[in-house]
């Protein structure tokens, strides 16, 4: 095959967005010149890399296969452009990276902290849930992660750098958030549970400790966002397990309160995670080593009663 990059370039736009419209807007080209580059590239490769139904574009099988390698080769040449890079200093590059809804908050510092010290890198932030996140890392679309405990069975290099205790909570006005001393377990049985979806990781851990404990629990309500679990919290729909660094601005503000019950919290840990096929770029490895080296000043957990 002849090809070349601004094929390759023009190809990956138009499969990316689904779009020649929206891909001559990106490369600011006209849209004649998108699709004088898409007829040359299927004319070299020999076969249809998109098809037309009605007024929208959908990628074929020979497409979908064209745009893993067309992928690939763009990481591949940034890997490179960012490698010469290093050799000159730190001074540009391009960080990729994927987070837990639940490490947010911290995450964005760390990130903003990162981003002052290195000031010609550009960060890309995605907040997403836990399922999304690992086929980000299973497509190679991020540098590196930043969540809860990790798949065990997955091709990933993990690397635990804070605690994240999950903690139990509730409305301030709950009978149970009265209670002076020690709460017992058993107590839990009774209470209506606001709960992340299936697949999340807090929702994992909390029906592990429930199960081991032998508590079966009832929830009202299944939310895919932690701010959906605080804000039911607040409305007395029920009690919740959060991670302690999601709730920092509720506790100062007195809507939650973070319940002192038997064996709690939870403990698990924060991990940096990246694919283990995965060359880690001067800017990626520069933010692991930030992180690792700098994760206390970030991660703090101050509400944990004794």
């Amino acid at each position: 095959m002849n090809l070349t990059f601004r094929q390759l370039e023009v190809f990956e736009a138009v499969a990316r967005l689904l779009s020649y419209t929206q891909a001559s807007k990106e490369l600011h080209l006209s849209q004649p010149a998108v699709s004088m580059q898409i007829k040359q590239l299927e004319e070299n490769v020999g076969i249809a890399l998109f098809e037309q139904l009605g007024r929208k574009i959908y990628l074929t099988e020979a497409g979908r296969e064209m745009y893993h390698y067309c992928r690939s080769i763009s990481q591949q040449l940034e890997e490179a452009e960012e490698v010469l890079e290093q050799l000159k200093g730190l001074k540009t590059g391009r960080l990729e990276v994927t987070v837990a809804t639940t490490a947010n908050a911290f995450a964005t510092r760390m990130l903003a902290m990162f981003s002052r010290q290195h000031e010609g890198v550009t960060v890309s932030l995605d907040v997403t849930n836990r399922e999304h996140l690992l086929r980000q890392l299973a497509e190679n679309e991020k540098d590196i992660a930043i969540m809860g405990r990790p798949p065990e069975d997955a091709e990933l290099v993990t690397e635990a750098f804070a605690d994240n205790p999950l903690v139990v909570v509730a409305a301030p006005e709950h009978p149970l958030a009265k209670e002076a001393s020690l709460i017992p377990l058993y107590k839990l049985h009774d209470e209506t549970f606001v709960v992340r979806e299936q697949g999340s990781g807090t929702r994992t851990a909390m029906q592990r400790f429930f199960d081991e404990h032998g508590l079966s629990i009832t929830s009202s309500m299944e939310m895919n966002e932690n701010e959906a679990i605080k804000q039911s919290v607040q409305a007395g729909m029920g009690l919740g397990v959060v991670s302690i660094h999601t709730i920092e601005l509720e506790l100062e503000t007195n809507r939650l309160v973070i319940l002192n019950v038997e064996d709690f919290p939870i403990m698990r840990h924060w991990y940096l995670v990246h694919r283990k096929d995965k060359r880690l770029s001067p800017v990626a490895q520069a933010f692991r080593v930030f992180v690792l080296s700098k994760a206390n000043e970030f991660v703090k957990v101050d509400y944990i009663k004794e």
